[in-house]
């Protein structure tokens, strides 16, 4: 310890869990760094943001700013996929004490001659430490302060910010205080930040009654494309064990020709390597990767770290299991549920280097067939240091790889898998209905530390869950939470084309489970019945697409509205003009009017200056004045409004000129 070093550096932000884990950031965000950084006394202090891309054996430097009460803030522009790390440093800088103290002499008419000399002192010592051209230009400063006649032009070479940012930069360090810890962010690309995701089940896409194929997917491309997804998600696509085949509606017992559940891997076809017959060959898939890069569309698989009876581990591995007394393995249990279909693996067995070994291979074997998004089913079944290997093991194969935690779990389960690593995180989205509920979970996602590592990705439905808001709203229902989904996350997704034809039928009063769940039957469908509301999808894509306002999910403000059934929120962009507001009325059933207060000053409108509200959605054009408005939301026909305000370029006449 140097007893001469007088800086303190607390409360650094942002760290998780003290530098645990690292934060979360997309290529080309801004990475802000705020610290309480000070020292005793009064003499001024200089903070500096250290930081470097982990590997790398240079740190680059940006000089920090005063905030107020002692903090300060600095920030640097993240580059490609990868680990950067980042630390602070600050001093006392006595040069930049002694300008400030000579400018308040001088000013006060002060005889300054001995403040000069004491200037040129410390000008000397910095010399020695200095390289050869900067030691040089110091020597010029002391010369113009020692023999400089006129204490007026003196002073002015004192006070020059470029002879103190030279001292500091080369020679003011020596008794620096260094931030102990070297927190880490990681970064990802983009899509991490903002996707729009489609799930279908490739077995239901065959005509005529018969069984789909990956080849089915390939020809659902375009009208994917058309909807404006970016992410085709299939769930597993592997042989199904035919030993305790769930039957339709669940049932324990199959019939003959029921498909079973494409999450009960594994069969005398292969496990999780391996594509199920019906579908195609790996071949299939990977024409069908390549041909959704065509659309630009990725596909996403489902990644279920659980067996059938039937699967290849349970003869090749059976200490990956647990077996009971009776001499018959474990199945899958959720009292007093059963998952007769389904063998869990036991994280806790002896083996665990091998298992884990294993389970890292399915990863990077699909990678190797071009796949870089992973739904990961069930991940809170499984421990969390596997996780963080795994994902660490994945990352450092390629940086581009995404995984999406479908953890529908207690919040501090789900907080710790995206702390471990994983990309986006599914939510409790689905069960915030109210403008109170929906607020104070946004609030609670995009302002507390949660921000910093978890990215949520917003679904209104899943194979599994069908809400009640779904199943007794209709139509209205399905598009007021499409219309929330879309603007609130800059990732969300559904579950077509049940979704898109308002399909919402539940198995019995009080389940969430969809009647003739496509879980356990192949279901055909028509995918443009009357009553579908394909057009409204393509519309928010394609809002999603053209403005960057919605294409992150932090940027969320909510503003008044005097009806408590409309919920009314600003999406900031970094351009103010770029900013974008939404209102949805959250009642199926009713029509509802609300007045809205709009913030004028995030898009430049002047009090008194006329501008035009432009619905994205609708596409009507106002011209407005005043900073509120009344809207009428028929959930019938136009649930939601996407505002842009423009403000005038030119003249009045013409919307032509507004920008």
């Amino acid at each position: 310890m140097e007893g001469r070093a007088r800086i303190a550096i607390e409360v650094v932000h942002p760290q998780i869990d003290c530098g645990r884990f690292p934060v979360q950031r997309v290529t080309g965000d801004e990475m802000v760094v705020q610290a309480d950084v000070f020292s005793d006394g009064h003499d001024e202090v200089v903070a500096l943001l250290l930081y470097r891309r982990m590997g790398e054996d240079d740190w680059q430097e940006k000089e920090m700013r005063r905030l107020d009460n002692d903090r300060w803030e600095g920030s640097f522009v993240l580059g490609e996929p990868g680990f950067y790390q980042y630390t602070l440093m600050g001093w006392v800088d006595h040069f930049r004490t002694w300008q400030r103290d000579l400018q308040k002499r001088f000013e006060a008419g002060q005889d300054v001659a001995v403040d000069l000399q004491i200037g040129a002192k410390i000008l000397e010592q910095a010399v020695g430490e200095a390289n050869q051209e900067d030691a040089a230009r110091l020597r010029e400063a002391v010369t113009a302060l020692t023999v400089e006649r006129e204490q007026e032009g003196a002073v002015a070479l004192g006070l020059d910010t470029r002879l103190s940012d030279l001292v500091s930069t080369c020679c003011a360090r020596g008794l620096a205080t260094r931030y102990p810890k070297e927190l880490v962010v990681r970064v990802d690309r983009k899509k991490a930040l903002f996707s729009s995701w489609y799930e279908v089940f490739p077995r239901s896409l065959g005509a005529d009654g018969r069984h789909g194929t990956l080849r089915d997917c390939i020809a659902l491309l375009p009208d994917v494309s058309e909807l404006g997804f970016d992410v085709l998600y299939l769930p597993p696509i592997h042989p199904i064990g035919t030993s305790k085949r769930k039957g339709r509606a669940n049932a324990v017992e199959a019939q003959p020709g029921d498909p079973g559940s494409p999450w009960a891997i594994g069969s005398e076809d292969g496990g999780h390597k391996a594509v199920h017959p019906d579908l195609g060959t790996l071949e299939d898939f990977g024409d069908l990767v390549r041909e959704a890069e065509k659309h630009v569309i990725e596909i996403a698989l489902d990644l279920a770290f659980q067996c059938s009876p039937d699967h290849p581990y349970l003869k090749e591995h059976p200490e990956w299991f647990r077996w009971r007394p009776d001499g018959t393995v474990q199945y899958a249990e959720n009292p007093p549920k059963k998952y007769q279909d389904i063998v869990p693996i036991n994280f806790e067995t002896p083996q665990w280097e091998e298992l884990w070994e294993e389970l890292k291979s399915i990863v990077f074997f699909w990678m190797d067939h071009g796949v870089r998004i992973f739904r990961v089913d069930n991940p809170h079944t499984k421990p969390f240091p596997m996780w963080e290997w795994l994902i660490d093991q994945a990352k450092g194969k390629c940086q581009d790889v995404i995984f999406l935690a479908e953890a529908f779990t207690r919040p501090k389960i789900m907080a710790r898998l995206a702390k471990a690593g994983f990309t986006q995180s599914y939510s409790y989205f689905s069960w915030r209905n109210s403008k109170g509920e929906l607020t104070e979970y946004l609030t609670e996602l995009t302002r507390g530390d949660t921000r910093e590592f978890m990215r949520p990705n917003f679904w209104p439905n899943t194979p599994d869950i069908l809400t009640e808001y779904l199943q007794y709203g209709g139509r209205p229902a399905f598009m007021i939470r499409l219309a929330l989904a879309a603007t609130l996350s800059s990732n969300y997704g559904i579950y077509g084309p049940v979704y898109e034809l308002c399909v919402g039928k539940p198995e019995k009063p009080g389940s969430e489970e969809y009647l003739d769940a496509e879980k356990y039957e192949i279901r055909h469908w028509d995918r443009k019945a009357s009553g579908n509301i394909r057009e409204l999808i393509i519309t928010l894509n394609r809002i999603r697409r053209d403005h960057v306002a919605l294409q992150q999910t932090n940027n969320v403000t909510f503003l008044p509205s005097d009806d408590d059934s409309v919920i009314f929120y600003a999406k900031i962009a970094k351009q103010t003009k770029g900013s974008l507001l939404v209102a949805v009325n959250l009642d199926p059933f009713r029509v509802r009017t609300a007045r809205l207060q709009l913030p004028l000053e995030l898009f430049g409108v002047l009090p008194g200056q006329s501008y035009l509200l432009h619905d994205l959605i609708g596409g009507d054009h106002s011209i407005w004045q005043g900073d509120t408005t009344t809207v009428r939301l028929d959930p019938q026909v136009n649930p939601a409004c996407i505002y842009r305000i423009s403000t005038w370029q030119r003249r009045e006449s013409d919307f032509d000129y507004y920008f």
